[in-house]
């Protein structure tokens, strides 16, 4: 049985819904992994889904990027926040920096 996030809800809506609630339905296909398909007259005319679950569906993602992806989960960097990766970098740069200026005959 598929995971709760692995499941993917669509709902019809007819356009003029879509309009007026277009923010709410923005936050649904970000943050519940929803579809909805927008209506007029009947007629299905679009598809609104969010950035993520379209890369998963649609894109197919490169060999290169899918490895990296996985050693970044064996590994937890996948968990870093922004900030934890701008510190790392930052400390990386130092230590490049320090190293350019501390060898002998330099300056």
């Amino acid at each position: 049985m598929p995971k709760k996030k692995d499941r993917v809800m669509t709902k019809n809506i007819p356009a003029f819904i879509a309009r007026t609630q277009f923010g709410q339905i923005l936050e649904r296909v970000s943050q519940n992994n929803e579809r909805f398909l927008i209506t007029k007259k009947g007629e299905a005319k679009a598809i609104i889904l969010g950035v993520e679950d379209f890369l998963r569906s649609i894109v197919k993602t490169p060999e290169s990027l899918s490895v990296l992806q996985e050693q970044a989960k064996k590994s937890g960097a996948d968990k870093l926040t922004l900030e934890a990766i701008e510190k790392e970098i930052e400390a990386v740069r130092r230590i490049k920096h320090k190293k350019k200026y501390d060898t002998p005959g330099s300056l």
